[in-house]
């Protein structure tokens, strides 16, 4: 009897040793995810990464003028904290699904609601927010593993880059921003008045190239509230930008002067270069 029972005891242990058991090996399409800030935006990409291994990738392993996942697994996907352009055409914040239908000579980049899908089985046209065409280039270096790549970051817009093998191709993506920071600037500065915000607002305003007498007045109020060596030098660099070249070489020795007894060599040489071009 006992003989038996322990049978069942150990076949039991064996079972719930096999439900329980996993075994953990390496994934080979890889995940990844990537948070990239553009201006006032951020985008996330969220995608698996397979590898070449010695495959022919488009036109063999990736069909063409089929349409394609842009990826492995599940599907790509593209979330932006607020509204953007992407290559001409507006989409809303939020997360979707990037797919693809690549061509020797042309590429249709297909931007989807359709994020729950797994390969393209599920794939429904329905689902297309935005379509849009764009030509592949071949680039010299081979790309093994799969890549989404933000690239050319500026304040108001970025490319985003789809390579794999010797094809690449980029789109566009935009993002508003002087609007929210002219909102911003005129709430901080009214009623509240402080100097740092001046300073930020006449900066914004001068490496944008906007309104740069609107620039020099905040810059000015912000040097009458609180002189430091680096609100000083770009009070300089406006009033030179203005064409005032007298009051500029003034402002960035006076910024010189607060620099060496800050003990900031940088702004010492920045100064001092910028007196050069007076």
């Amino acid at each position: 009897m006992k003989t038996k029972f322990h049978y069942i005891l150990l076949v039991l242990f064996f079972f719930a040793w096999d439900v329980n058991a996993q075994l953990s090996t390496p994934q080979p399409s890889p995940s990844t995810k990537i948070t990239q800030e553009f201006g006032l935006n951020e985008l996330t990409i969220e995608y698996a990464r397979p590898s070449m291994k010695g495959r022919t990738i488009f036109g063999d392993l990736v069909p063409y003028d089929k349409v394609w996942r842009t990826g492995a697994n599940a599907a790509t996907k593209l979330t932006f904290k607020d509204d953007v352009l992407i290559n001409g055409q507006e989409l809303a914040k939020g997360t979707y699904a990037l797919f693809s239908i690549p061509s020797k000579d042309e590429w249709t980049i297909i931007i989807s609601n359709n994020v729950d899908s797994w390969g393209t089985g599920r794939y429904n046209e329905e689902d297309d927010v935005l379509r849009f065409k764009v030509k592949p280039q071949t680039i010299a270096n081979t790309t093994q593993t799969f890549t989404i790549l933000p690239e050319n970051i500026s304040i108001t817009s970025m490319e985003l880059s789809v390579s794999w093998e010797n094809t690449k191709v980029t789109f566009a993506v935009e993002t508003e921003v002087d609007s929210k920071v002219d909102r911003q600037i005129a709430q901080l500065l009214s009623p509240a008045r402080d100097a740092g915000i001046y300073y930020q607002a006449a900066n914004y305003y001068f490496e944008k190239g906007k309104d740069l007498d609107k620039a020099e007045e905040w810059i000015n109020k912000s040097v009458e509230m609180n002189p430091r060596f680096w609100t000083v030098h770009l009070q300089a660099k406006i009033l030179a930008k203005n064409g005032k070249s007298k009051e500029a070489k003034k402002a960035a020795n006076k910024s010189i002067e607060l620099a060496k007894e800050a003990g900031n060599d940088d702004y010492v040489r920045l100064n001092q270069n910028l007196i050069k071009t007076l």
